[in-house]
């Protein structure tokens, strides 16, 4: 997918992630960006910096992301390109994880993502032609360490990515999931323990590998290319991997 004269929606759009691909494609020649954010303020002030579109929006409320998509068709025509981006933290194990972040943490990094494909299939398959971009994780292909309901919840999130490229592939549906490990935004922790990243990039990086993934239509976007061998070595030999990720959670509780 080339974003030359693209119309592009990203949420999670005021900073970090969102904000670097914003700029990118408009770099790149999109013919119009709209970001998206909880705080209006933020996303008033971003847009401006930017030279883009901004709507405050709530993306775990189903009617906000119908909103979202409506402002940028009514004044585009139309959405080439979602980036289902938003995301949060959220640290905890089985036992201490209590239920309200569990459900917080499945609203924003699941059924945000299929909002955002109930609003815009429709008329992407009555056309021929759309892409959604989901930002997952690293540690929804491999695993974050200490961070349950995090890494199930953005596993779910490459598993409907999966599902989208698999049913709407030959309705002209273009697929692909983000998976960075460490990103230099406000939600990464200043340090992470021993294994759980190959390097913290910068938001500009990723968002050229974003392009580059995006130009080819692969499915997996990896910022650290290093994911891309963990993956494999997890499918050659899950036991294996399950084993050797073990240890390192005892080496990481060592520290």
């Amino acid at each position: 997918m080339e974003l030359n004269g693209k119309v592009a929606i990203i949420t999670g759009g005021a900073g970090g992630i969102g904000q670097a691909m914003a700029r990118a494609f408009l770099a790149e020649g999109a013919s119009a960006v709209v970001i998206s954010d909880l705080d209006a303020a933020q996303v008033k002030t971003t847009a401006a910096a930017i030279g883009c579109d901004g709507m405050a929006a709530d993306v775990t409320d189903e009617e906000q992301v119908r909103a979202l998509v409506d402002f940028a068709v009514k004044k585009y025509g139309q959405v080439d390109l979602y980036c289902s981006n938003a995301g949060a933290a959220g640290n905890g194990l089985l036992i201490d994880a209590p239920n309200e972040l569990w459900q917080r943490q499945w609203d924003l990094h699941l059924m945000a993502h299929i909002y955002a494909a109930r609003a815009l299939l429709p008329s992407m398959v009555a056309r021929g032609n759309g892409y959604f971009l989901i930002t997952a994780s690293a540690a929804g292909l491999l695993a974050a360490l200490g961070s349950g309901p995090y890494t199930v919840t953005k596993a779910a999130a490459v598993k409907l990515a999966e599902f989208i490229a698999i049913t709407h592939g030959d309705d002209g549906i273009g697929v692909s999931v983000l998976c960075p490990q460490g990103v230099n935004t406000a939600m990464t922790p200043q340090s992470l323990g021993d294994g759980q990243t190959d390097g913290i990039i910068e938001p500009r990086e990723l968002a050229n590998t974003v392009i580059a993934t995006l130009r080819e239509e692969r499915f997996h976007v990896l910022p650290h290319p290093e994911v891309e061998e963990y993956v494999r070595r997890k499918g050659n030999n899950i036991d294996r991997w399950i084993a050797g990720m073990q240890r390192l959670r005892q080496r990481s509780l060592s520290l």
